[in-house]
């Protein structure tokens, strides 16, 4: 598998972006999420998107991470945001998750922040997996879905 890094807008990025998020609607009866998201924001060295391809050159998993810092939505300064972790069901199972998560907190350590925090829900728990296996934990809630009782806010020092 082939991972580099493409703008959040690279066709092949709004094409698995939209599988993520029909995925979202099924496991929580909605329109997905609507956290305000734009291509800047993953621009390094405030942040970085990644895209997995498999030999073929299909595009098969994503994910990224953005600058945050405190603000009246739950962050804290020095934080790295995780956004639109995602690999397709074809390919799970294959470690891509992990390989893309090891390479955006290195990078987002590289660039300086301090901590990788996540948010997910409840209808998610292999995503919940994941992280608490990669040294993720409970943290206080944050971000666009903070009062939702369903989200699930983790947290990694990267320092």
């Amino acid at each position: 598998m082939n991972i580099q890094p493409t703008p959040y807008d690279h066709p092949d990025a709004v094409k698995l972006n939209d599988a993520v998020q029909a995925e979202y609607a099924v496991g929580y009866g909605d329109e997905g999420d609507i956290t305000p998201l734009d291509a800047g924001m993953f621009a390094p060295p405030h942040g970085l998107y990644l895209l997995a391809y498999d030999p073929e050159g299909r595009p098969v998993a994503t994910g990224g991470w953005r600058t945050q810092d405190e603000n009246d939505h739950g962050y804290a300064d020095g934080d790295a945001e995780l956004k639109r972790m995602y690999v397709i069901p074809e390919a799970r199972g294959l470690g891509l998750a992990r390989r893309i998560l090891a390479a955006l907190e290195a990078d987002a350590r590289a660039a300086g922040r301090v901590r990788m925090v996540l948010e997910t829900g409840s209808a998610q728990p292999e995503a919940i997996a994941l992280y608490t296996s990669s040294g993720y934990t409970p943290c206080a809630k944050f971000g666009h879905y903070r009062d939702y009782p369903n989200s699930r806010c983790f947290a990694k020092p990267l320092v």
